[in-house]
């Protein structure tokens, strides 16, 4: 049976108008022309200096593209656009009171016009948008739990504001980039990273021998490699350095082992 998640955390921008595409474009890390009815397309603004500054779903929606962002970050995210809108022909509106955001896995989604496969992983599920409330049969904890052993960041804490980089979290493998679009803000070091591998840590699955909390300091042979980001039951996300994947790990004298997903690249 499909399991259904409602989504509190999840806010909603609206942009409209004739140049939304393309004012876009230019600002977040993925092709925003590829948005179109079933087809989501997951994205990062990023700070000029390359770092994380928010990520979110886009989704289409007959004239108007429909940010699903975390909730907390809307206000920031909508004063950043309008910032650089200049004399783009765009409007921005918070939308967040009109729409309730869903995760739909393990079977086919329920009939909401705005529905689209999770554009990250496949076996990541559905990304809905209703503007009629559903009723859930799975809690959130379920939801973080199944995007947990997936290795899918779900913003901050996942992702540290003008600290992570792009591909430190996965957007690469994860479809969160497109390297062949024009020029975005911090696009110059998204593609330094990549090029000349320049990436040291990486977040990832990790399973733990007891539980433990967010933000705990992951230890090898008494150095730090690490932290805890986010987790649920046993199971959670830490960023912790390449070097130290094969190590003997720990967190709150907890035994950490990570679980490497299959779309993870970790270099030779």
């Amino acid at each position: 049976m499909t399991k259904l998640a409602y989504l509190a955390g999840r806010g909603v921008i609206a942009v409209a108008g004739a140049d939304r595409v393309g004012f876009l474009n230019g600002l977040v890390s993925n092709d925003v022309a590829k948005v179109a009815a079933g087809q989501a397309v997951w994205a990062a603004m990023l700070t000029p200096q390359g770092r994380y500054f928010s990520d979110f779903f886009m989704f289409h929606d007959e004239e108007r593209l429909l940010l699903d962002a975390p909730r907390t970050a809307v206000p920031e995210i909508l004063k950043k656009l309008n910032r650089y809108k200049l004399r783009a022909a765009v409007t921005l509106t918070d939308v967040s009171e009109m729409f309730h955001a869903y995760a739909a896995w393990e079977g086919a989604p329920p009939p909401v016009p705005i529905t689209a496969p999770d554009p990250r992983l496949r076996e990541a599920g559905f990304r809905l948008l209703s503007e009629v409330a559903l009723v859930p049969n799975a809690a959130p904890d379920e939801y973080d739990a199944h995007r947990h052993w997936l290795g899918l960041p779900d913003g901050p804490p996942d992702l540290e504001a003008d600290k992570t980089l792009l591909l430190e979290a996965g957007f690469d493998e994860l479809n969160g980039v497109d390297w062949q679009k024009g020029c975005y803000m911090g696009q110059e070091l998204t593609a330094r990273t990549k090029y000349r591998g320049l990436v040291k840590r990486r977040l990832v699955p990790v399973q733990c021998s007891d539980t433990i909390k967010t933000g705990a300091l992951v230890m090898a042979d008494g150095a730090e490699v690490g932290d805890v980001r986010s987790f649920s039951g046993r199971m959670g996300l830490a960023m912790l350095r390449v070097d130290a994947l094969q190590k003997s790990l720990s967190a709150d004298r907890a035994v950490v082992t990570p679980k490497l997903p299959g779309w993870l690249v970790i270099p030779a």
